[in-house]
């Protein structure tokens, strides 16, 4: 056996196993000691939007942060974007037979609105003119109904002409002659 160098004992040497339980104790409490912040520090990341502001405390009484029903939520989106014309309007499809009557419901429907103008399509050149005879009295219906000042005019129209084109190349001339007989 050895004798220990320059007064070192035979527990301090190098490879000896006291010195290296000692040096494996010392490197566990050194690694225990560095985990032990680490789980410290390990907290649940808080979105910062989400965290009231300090001086909007949560009450008992309801406030814009409470959850809101669909009704009011989609009354406020038609408020912010000026859609409430646009959505009478539209409406107005759903309750036309009540608006202008049944018999007048059944021959002409609501086509478009823009810029106040109604457009209404009838399905008889007939049932067109008695539209545009009886235009004041709807008006004053869908304006009594939708607001004043909504629908400004109405704009009739008959029923579409059928369409004799059938194909990319047509032939020009007075087209068709013994269709109607």
């Amino acid at each position: 056996m050895a004798e220990p160098r320059d007064g070192q004992d035979a527990d301090q040497r190098e490879g000896s196993p006291t010195a290296t339980s000692d040096l494996a104790a010392t490197l566990l409490a050194g690694m225990r000691a560095n985990q032990q912040p680490k789980q410290q520090r390990r907290t649940r990341r808080v979105n910062p939007r989400s965290q009231p502001h300090p001086n909007e405390a949560s009450g008992a009484a309801p406030d814009e942060r409470d959850p809101q029903l669909l009704a009011q939520t989609v009354e406020r989106l038609v408020d912010d974007r000026g859609w409430r014309v646009h959505r009478a309007v539209g409406g107005v499809e759903g309750r036309w037979d009540q608006i202008v009557g049944a018999d007048l419901a059944e021959h002409c429907h609501p086509e478009s609105f823009a810029d106040g103008v109604l457009a209404v399509r009838a399905d008889s050149t007939a049932w067109a003119t008695q539209v545009r005879l009886l235009a004041g009295t709807l008006l004053a219906r869908l304006n009594e109904d939708l607001g004043t000042g909504t629908v400004t005019s109405l704009s009739v129209k008959g029923p579409a002409a059928p369409s004799w084109k059938k194909g990319r190349l047509t032939v020009k001339g007075r087209g068709p002659r013994d269709t109607y007989g």
